[in-house]
């Protein structure tokens, strides 16, 4: 049985662990795709929501009744009250989230991309470019969304010979700026 959040009480951060690209079989199991490194939190949660987005106030609670290895990328996941394929196909397309203390503890110097949001970003040299206000996960090497001072958005590349340190105690993230990187065009 599905639960729907209240929009007035406070919410914890949401992450989106990947999104449901089908149903699987004939009794409600949802194929998702997971996102980031791997499926772990995924496999290991107790309840998700689903909904548009990590931000939505009218995502839907459900307790998690099983979970299983599905085709490359995916696991199948089975919820309470998502008894047929029907009712799974109808919930296809939908962002599976979790709640960020929900998440399995890093190890030292280790992060969560949704941590990152609203660090700012520095080069080298000192030159701040703004702050983070989103990241993409692209497939190859994640992309920083940075909201740069001269109003343009920039897009950082994660990859380590970019992005240099993350100075979590400052809310900081210093990069090489390659030639190019966060230019205004002219």
């Amino acid at each position: 049985m599905a639960v729907q959040s209240n929009p007035s009480e406070s919410q914890p951060t949401r992450v989106e662990l990947g999104y449901v690209v089908g149903a699987h079989a004939l009794k409600g199991e949802l194929r998702v795709r997971w996102l980031g490194d791997g499926p772990d939190n995924l496999l290991s949660a107790e309840g998700l929501w689903l909904g548009e987005s990590p931000s939505d106030s009218n995502a839907l609670f459900y307790a998690v009744r099983g979970v299983g290895s599905g085709r490359h990328g995916e696991v199948r996941v089975k919820l309470q009250g998502v008894d047929d394929r029907t009712a799974a196909e109808g919930l296809r397309g939908r962002a599976v989230l979790v709640d960020a203390d929900q998440l399995a503890p890093l190890a030292e110097g280790e992060f969560y991309w949704h941590e990152l949001i609203g660090f700012q970003v520095e080069t080298l040299e000192g030159a701040e470019i703004g702050p983070v206000i989103e990241i993409w996960d692209t497939g190859a090497h994640d992309l920083l969304v940075v909201q740069a001072h001269s109003g343009s958005r920039k897009l950082i590349p994660t990859a380590r010979e970019i992005m240099k340190e993350i100075k979590a105690d400052e809310g900081r993230i210093v990069i090489d700026a390659l030639p190019g990187l966060i230019d205004d065009p002219e």
